[in-house]
């Protein structure tokens, strides 16, 4: 049988994907082999690069080539308002609504004391200078509604509130064009209760 070794090994790093197993896995590594080197080729170049240069903003840690992120840069955002998110995808979900016209602080997490995860991680303390000396007026909560982001919610809104610091947070409801009967309770409930 052929050494497959570096097959095995381009297939174990293929599953480190969230959401890909040895299947998937396999089949893409099977494809790029097989059906398209050139892309392999681009993809192994790309992920070198991107490893290599893309880092944290240093003032809100989403990533960036430069020491400061583009949003961070622009001169036109609304320094008044800070938007707190999970990650950098999340960011670039809010950017892509074109919505919102403030700055961010990514968290690079949330709390989640069960996988060791505490305040210092997150870089909650940094987030509390920068909401107090940047003459910050709103923080816009934008965790995510699980049982983590709730609770990293809560413990930033207590935190910014002894501050005197006005927080929100992302309403929560029906989802645009979704038929009631088919939204689950928890999020008719939160709808309810929500309401304006």
């Amino acid at each position: 049988m052929a050494d497959t070794s570096s097959l095995d090994a381009l297939i174990q790093a293929l599953r480190r994907l969230p959401g890909v197993g040895q299947k998937s896995a396999q089949r893409m590594a099977f494809h790029l082999l097989q059906h398209d080197r050139a892309g392999a080729q681009l993809l192994s170049q790309a992920l070198a690069q991107a490893a290599g240069n893309v880092r944290h903003c240093r003032r809100c840690h989403t990533f960036t080539e430069g020491e400061l992120c583009e949003v961070c840069q622009d001169a036109t955002r609304d320094v008044t308002r800070l938007c707190v998110v999970e990650t950098p995808a999340d960011q670039a979900a809010m950017e892509r609504t074109g919505a919102f016209k403030g700055l961010y602080f990514v968290l690079m997490g949330r709390l989640s004391p069960l996988d060791g995860v505490g305040p210092r991680d997150i870089g909650m303390q940094e987030l509390l200078a920068r909401a107090e000396s940047e003459g910050v007026q709103e923080v816009i909560l934008a965790t995510s509604f699980t049982a983590e982001g709730e609770a990293t919610a809560h413990a930033l809104s207590e935190l910014l509130a002894r501050r005197g610091v006005r927080t929100t947070r992302l309403a929560r409801g029906v989802p645009v064009g979704s038929e009631l009967e088919y939204v689950d309770l928890g999020t008719i409930a939160h709808a309810l209760a929500d309401r304006r």
